[in-house]
């Protein structure tokens, strides 16, 4: 029997851990069988039973780090396993905001000297042809 993801997200933290035990003692037998040279068809099993598992403990952990996530989501600090990884470089980079904001010199100085706008004129045809 192997277990789908997408029905184990449906079920609650108790019954996940339930489920988890059944899968880790049937793992426990399973490996005793293996021991004791039981058949080539349970043999087999331990892997599914090892991967069900992983898929329990993965779908348990998430829920946790969705929970988790949706409690820091207004906070001013997170957990750093919550916060984006990128790259070192990246994290210390300044915010959009603070990259973009002047001093009150500079702002002063954009607002009394304006850049200055030049209108270039086309030239008539006509004044081309006569220089030739």
């Amino acid at each position: 029997m192997v277990l789908k993801a997408h029905e184990l997200r449906g079920k609650s933290r108790q019954e996940l851990e339930q489920q988890l035990q059944a899968l880790k003692t049937e793992l426990q037998q399973l490996r005793v069988l293996q021991v004791s040279g039981g058949g080539a068809g349970k043999l087999g099993k331990i892997k599914e039973v090892r991967k069900s598992i992983a898929r329990v403990l993965t779908v348990m952990s998430q829920a946790r780090r969705k929970a988790l996530r949706e409690e820091y989501m207004n906070k001013k600090f997170k957990p750093l396993d919550l916060r984006p990884k990128l790259t070192r470089a990246m994290r210390r980079k300044l915010s959009k905001t603070d990259a973009a904001r002047k001093t009150l010199r500079q702002q002063k100085r954009e607002q009394n000297f304006p850049k200055r706008r030049f209108a270039i004129l086309p030239v008539p045809r006509d004044s081309l042809m006569q220089s030739e």
